[in-house]
């Protein structure tokens, strides 16, 4: 069985590694396995605007899985979690932008998604986490 390789995103990455022991990535064999990206800077704070906030959790994504040596045309699953912007769903703006985002990062490859409302997310005024499955190595 092939060894776990850890990574920590060069900034945010390793403050929480050092803070929160805990690593932005993970590849086993040819998986590669985030854990949740939001929309914070390398000093956690975050947009005013929830698109900012979708767009620069979908850089710290991309910039995660840079560290681990692939990028989102390697991606083959997501999750992501939401503050509900609406009293009966997770809200129009945040499909959008995500919808957006899928496009323009992954052009015609589409992944498999799960989206998933909640209350609260891990740092005060995040709307936004988003992890992701990526395989490297394969030819398409």
């Amino acid at each position: 069985m092939a060894q776990p390789q850890f990574f920590a995103t060069p900034g945010y990455g390793d403050t929480q590694l050092a803070t929160m022991h805990y690593q932005q990535a993970v590849l086993v064999g040819d998986r590669i396995d985030t854990s949740g990206q939001g929309g914070w800077d390398d000093d956690f704070t975050f947009p005013e605007s929830l698109e900012d906030e979708i767009v620069r959790a979908f850089d710290n994504v991309e910039r995660t899985l840079a560290t681990a040596g692939a990028t989102w045309r390697d991606v083959i699953a997501v999750d992501s979690f939401h503050v509900a912007s609406a009293a009966d769903s997770i809200g129009d703006a945040h499909n959008r932008v995500m919808v957006e985002q899928f496009r323009e990062r992954m052009g015609d490859r589409a992944p498999i998604w799960t989206q998933i409302g909640v209350t609260v997310l891990g740092a005060p005024g995040m709307r936004v986490e988003i992890r992701v499955t990526a395989l490297v190595g394969r030819t398409d």
